[in-house]
């Protein structure tokens, strides 16, 4: 099969200029009925940008791994995710528990009546579950992938951290996101957020890797890590605390996967290697 260049810079600078200008069109429309419309076409920028990517550079092995990345469930290793989950969870417990002792509430243990945030009347569970699965179409179909296939994983999460926080900017702007919502707090806040998304690409990367560049599988712990971030009753305080307990989570889990973070084995022939590894899973 003839090897496929990926070219991350045009695909991040399609993304950012068809995201950003949705989601500024939002801006100028806030507070009207459209104002969702352009919100929701700005999400889905990342997922279309990376499948007219795919469809269109003539390589069938690209084709045929972006399929696989989605239907291939022989690649999931449910026990992987199950281990990324239990760690989340243990740096939410971790977090609240330090937050509790230096005077936080105790009912941060307890669950949240409602979302913080709903885009124009919309439930934010369906807006929750939307983004994770039209994001890792976007950031798993292609773009990590374009950065993974110059770097080790461990450069690659956070070249993408950085990336995948600065894609977030402009909802800081809308109001009635939970972006905006942190906003109104404090700069401490926003910056807390902005930090926060390398350490948790770190395991976002350690799932995709360990199942096989399974789309499916990091679209499950996205879910997963919104879900429980709305809905468990942590203070805004306590998320900065968090963030700090999710870097050493981080640092712990490249530790124990210094063979996966480090290996070059990938590098400029990203499609070969998975291509190689499929066949031998179906075998």
């Amino acid at each position: 099969m003839e090897k496929y260049t990926y070219r991350p810079v045009r695909f991040y600078v399609t993304v950012f200029a068809l995201t950003w200008g949705w989601w500024l069109l939002a801006l100028l429309f806030r507070d009207t009925s459209v104002m969702f419309l352009f919100m929701a076409i700005g999400l889905f920028m990342p997922a279309v940008t990376a499948i007219v990517t795919v469809l269109t550079s003539k390589n069938k092995m690209l084709k045929e791994d972006l399929k696989r990345k989605i239907v291939g469930f022989y690649r999931i290793k449910p026990l992987s995710i199950v281990k990324a989950v239990l760690l989340f969870l243990v740096c939410v417990v971790v977090s609240i528990g330090i937050s509790v002792l230096f005077g936080g509430s105790p009912e941060q243990f307890s669950f949240t009546e409602d979302f913080s945030f709903s885009i124009a009347g919309t439930s934010a569970l369906l807006t929750m579950v939307l983004a994770s699965i039209i994001e890792e179409v976007g950031w798993r179909g292609y773009g990590e992938d374009a950065v993974g296939s110059y770097h080790t994983w461990f450069r690659e999460s956070i070249i993408f951290g950085c990336i995948w926080a600065c894609w977030h900017l402009p909802l800081f702007l809308i109001p009635g996101t939970y972006h905006y919502t942190l906003k109104e707090m404090g700069a401490l806040y926003v910056i807390n957020f902005l930090v926060s998304a390398i350490p948790v690409d770190f395991l976002q990367t350690w799932v995709y890797v360990k199942n096989n560049r399974s789309m499916l599988a990091t679209a499950v712990f996205h879910l997963f890590l919104n879900v429980m971030q709305e809905k468990i009753n942590i203070s805004p305080e306590t998320k900065c605390i968090e963030t700090v307990v999710m870097l050493v989570a981080a640092a712990i889990v490249v530790a124990a996967n210094k063979e996966l973070f480090f290996d070059k084995s990938h590098i400029g022939n990203l499609l070969e290697v998975q291509y190689r590894s499929d066949e031998s899973e179906k075998k």
